[in-house]
């Protein structure tokens, strides 16, 4: 063999399961989603993963979803893109591509806005998600893509997603879970109003 190997990762794909390794490391029980910070010189300079963060015990805190709000997760938990933006090792983050396996929620697209992230690429729509979950009253989501919050805001955000030959990967964690815990099964819900992007999803070049 006299070249180098070709059929070798993409940057894109390198760094996306980066991400969906990450969310293996979650201990949440029905929410493994999973993030990667990469700066404009393609170093990783953060991971995170749905969890508590940093310090706080998760032998000692609790995972319910029903009871008393201090005794259910949904006080402690953050999720993976705020984990990630949280566990940096770069005080500057402009410039830098947030990959996730799940479309950024309202919450963590305003704090990729104001962590100064330049891109985003995720691997699965939240409205993939919003199926997935249905309309449960402990896991209340905005049907709002990220690309409208970004569009709102006065920084120029680039989206790149979802990714179809990933997607069914990033949604397999969550594949039946929802059903199984919620009485009745799914609700239905409405689909999110998406903002033109690209037909059919992006290549994972």
């Amino acid at each position: 063999m006299s070249g180098k190997r070709e059929d070798y990762l993409s940057w894109e794909q390198y760094f996306m399961s980066v991400a969906l390794l990450s969310g293996q490391r979650s201990k949440d029980p029905n929410t493994q989603v999973g993030a990667c910070i990469v700066d404009p010189r393609r170093r990783i300079v953060a991971v995170g993963y749905a969890g508590f963060p940093r310090g706080a015990s998760d032998d000692e805190l609790p995972w319910a979803r029903e009871g008393a709000p201090l005794e259910t997760k949904y006080p402690f938990v953050c999720h993976a893109e705020l984990n990630a933006i949280l566990n940096r090792n770069s005080a500057d983050l402009a410039g830098c591509t947030l990959y996730t396996t799940a479309e950024p929620c309202a919450m963590c697209a305003g704090a990729i806005y104001w962590a100064n992230i330049g891109r985003v690429a995720y691997a699965m729509t939240e409205a993939r998600l919003l199926e997935l979950t249905g309309s449960d009253a402990q896991n209340p989501t905005f049907a709002l893509p990220c690309r409208t919050v970004f569009a709102a805001g006065q920084k120029d955000i680039a989206v790149l997603g979802p990714f179809p030959d990933v997607e069914d990967e990033a949604a397999a964690v969550h594949e039946g879970y929802w059903d199984a815990h919620r009485p009745g099964g799914v609700a239905s819900v409405p689909a999110p109003h998406e903002p033109p992007g690209p037909a059919g999803g992006d290549p994972l070049l």
